[in-house]
């Protein structure tokens, strides 16, 4: 009976070459191709660091020996100056942005400032007065009263005033020109006016879609703790406006270096040319406004007029505030709204200088 039943016959062994590679056979196909793989990102790694390998031994010496050149030198000086004299001012001024977006309630702007839009200006001008900082301290505090629906033509007004009106500003200009307060008037006056009739031209001639809104907490959410809106408002506005202040800083060093002195000495016998000229060199240096003044009373070759201009446009047109306003407000605007700044700032010192100087 045993023999009816059927057994299968048993398969033959598959040859040793079709078999699949296996955990067995580690020297399979699979394998190698592993091993190429990594050998080829290995091999794309290493090059760029081989490449710089040799480019550090064949050009260090001459490297080495630029990063002591006096143009070198003299850009890291003015680079980290700019940057030393601006961060304490813009912490200032963040933090001021910070403790309106956490503390100040949005009724507060709208029974402060006039609600005709034209009126506000001229108040938010007058009220840059009491904030003590510099350009880079008047951006975020502009945004942040954007924010909290302040029309913009009132929050562009602070923005260039407060910077230039402040009572350290004038009081650092009265020590400057010592025995000459007249000079003083004609800051505070030239200044203001240029604040104003921007606010107006932008409340006239303006459109929406050239400023771009700034981003950032708006205050006052529900469930969150003020003590964290105003951590997150601070942390937000320092680090986004501290990048565009380094490549302001870095702009304005370069100029510095790359200009010679010779050729500033060629407009300073015009009338005529010497108080655009110092307008010119007042956006490109990029003095913080608490240390301008001095700056301009070192410019003995030029006239009064000319070092009034260098002065009322400095804190409302340079190029680490032209830096800042494109980071908070987009570049279109900057690029508008800072070429009729200086305009404006030019033809009121020449005004307000023949007026009063």
């Amino acid at each position: 009976m045993d023999r009816d039943v059927g057994v299968a016959p048993p398969l033959p062994e598959s040859p040793a070459h079709d078999r699949a590679p296996s955990a067995a056979h580690p020297d399979g196909r699979g394998g190698l191709r592993a091993a190429v793989r990594v050998a080829s990102h290995a091999l794309i790694a290493g090059l760029p660091v081989a490449v710089l390998g040799v480019v550090a031994i064949v050009l260090g010496p001459g490297i080495s020996a630029g990063l002591d050149n006096r143009a070198v030198a003299a850009w890291r000086t003015v680079f980290t100056a700019i940057v030393i004299q601006g961060v304490p001012f813009l912490l200032l001024g963040t933090l001021v942005s910070a403790a309106i977006s956490a503390f100040v309630p949005a009724w507060v702007f709208t029974r402060v400032l006039p609600r005709t839009p034209a009126l506000a200006v001229p108040v938010a001008g007058m009220a840059g007065a009491v904030l003590p900082g510099c350009e880079c301290a008047s951006v975020p505090v502009a945004g942040s009263l954007m924010r909290r629906g302040v029309t913009p033509a009132a929050a562009l007004a602070f923005l260039l005033s407060a910077p230039a009106i402040n009572p350290i500003v004038l009081m650092a200009t009265y020590v400057a020109f010592p025995g000459n307060p007249w000079m003083v008037a004609a800051r505070l006056v030239a200044s203001l006016l240029t604040s104003v009739v921007m606010g107006w031209l932008w409340l006239r001639l303006g459109r929406e879609e050239w400023l771009r809104a700034p981003k950032g907490p708006t205050g006052h959410t529900a469930g969150v703790s003020r003590a964290e809106e105003f951590r997150v408002s601070l942390q937000h506005d320092f680090l986004h406006a501290g990048g565009f202040l380094v490549v302001g800083a870095a702009a304005a060093a370069t100029f510095n270096v790359t200009v010679p002195h010779s050729v500033l000495r060629l407009f300073s016998d015009s009338v005529w040319l010497s108080v655009p000229m110092l307008g010119v060199l007042a956006v490109v240096l990029a003095v913080c406004s608490e240390a301008d003044a001095f700056v301009a009373a070192s410019l003995t070759g030029f006239s009064p007029s000319a070092r009034l201009a260098f002065m009322v446009v400095g804190p409302m047109v340079d190029l680490k505030l032209i830096a800042l306003q494109s980071g908070t407000f987009g570049r279109a605007f900057a690029l508008r709204f800072s070429s009729a700044t200086w305009v404006v700032a030019v033809l009121s010192s020449a005004l307000v200088g023949w007026w009063l100087l």
